[in-house]
């Protein structure tokens, strides 16, 4: 199971000021991992030891010794069995004030091959005894390593795409729409206003999100706010009629007609069977075939992040 979890508050005071060592259980209540954890932290998962799977907003993805998970703070996550061994990296945005570091180029899921997934392993690894034995000094060392590790990840992202549908132009149009999107996705969910904010026409929205996604602006909107749903359905124990208010929907029986027709159930039956694996299949994101696009719901505005900095979670195998 994965354990110990170093934690600094902030980049400019020793890690060892506010120290607080906990096991990823107090994260998870349930060591089956039955439920997903909605995450406040942004999270790099190397696996160390044994074989399973992780459920990154409700998409599986295959876990053995090798394999890196990129998770973002607002994402819903679960993994099995117990017995996988992994290092977490942990940190918030504050971690990479002054890096020219993307983090949201980083790929959703890797499998380590070769020099360059050596280098990755070996980078996380010594994040993570480094993060053990400097504890009591300032944490620049960390956010540095942090920084290195992403840009390398983003590197290494560039290097394996593909050729690209979509135009400079309709790839920056739907970006427009992710960023805007976020902001606004519980207070409406029409085409026309997000075309407005953006600066375009609905059939130029549209247009983008068909060449990025193969989804219209539409779907695409309703994509967002579904999934909002199913992680709040499956990560927590809000009323589902709260649920619908904080997502704009004013009557309870308009948000359980969305949410069936979306996802295929009612909120009452997804949440029921969230507690037995697995819960129903949401469309496979767009990462998940190996797109770096920032797709609508990578954060949350409701979770506030803990003051956490950057922390390194270590178990399974021990570093090499």
């Amino acid at each position: 199971m994965f354990s110990a979890v170093h934690r600094s508050p902030d980049a400019a005071v020793n890690d060892a000021a506010v120290n607080a060592a906990l096991g990823f259980g107090d994260l998870v209540a349930d060591p089956a991992w039955r439920r997903p954890i909605l995450l406040a932290e942004d999270l790099l998962l190397l696996v160390t030891a044994g074989r399973g799977r992780a459920e990154v907003d409700f998409y599986p993805f295959p876990c053995h010794p090798g394999t890196l998970l990129r998770v973002r703070a607002g994402q819903v996550l679960r993994c099995g069995p117990s017995s996988l061994g992994a290092i977490v990296v942990r940190w918030t945005p504050a971690a990479l004030h002054g890096f020219d570091a993307d983090p949201e180029a980083a790929p959703a899921w890797l499998e380590l091959t070769g020099a360059d997934g050596t280098a990755i392993s070996t980078g996380v690894h010594q994040l993570a005894v480094d993060c053990e034995q400097h504890r009591g000094e300032p944490a620049a060392l960390l956010r540095h390593q942090l920084a290195a590790l992403l840009l390398r990840l983003a590197l290494l992202s560039d290097s394996s795409r593909g050729p690209q549908a979509a135009s400079r132009t309709e790839t920056g149009t739907f970006r427009l729409l992710c960023r805007e999107l976020e902001q606004g996705y519980q207070r409406s969910r029409r085409v026309e206003d997000y075309a407005d904010r953006v600066g375009c026409s609905v059939r130029t929205l549209t247009r983008a999100c068909l060449a990025v996604t193969g989804r219209s602006a539409k779907q695409v909107v309703d994509d967002r706010v579904a999934l909002q749903a199913r992680r709040l359905l499956a990560a927590t124990d809000e009323p589902v009629a709260r649920i619908g208010q904080r997502l704009g929907f004013a009557e309870p029986t308009n948000f359980g007609r969305f949410f069936t027709r979306e996802v295929g159930v009612s909120p009452g039956a997804f949440r029921a069977a969230r507690d037995v694996p697995p819960l129903v299949r949401p469309r496979p994101p767009a990462e998940a075939s190996g797109g770096q696009l920032p797709v609508p719901g990578q954060r949350d505005d409701h979770v506030t992040a803990e003051s956490t900095v950057l922390g390194v979670a270590n178990g399974g195998a021990a570093p090499q």
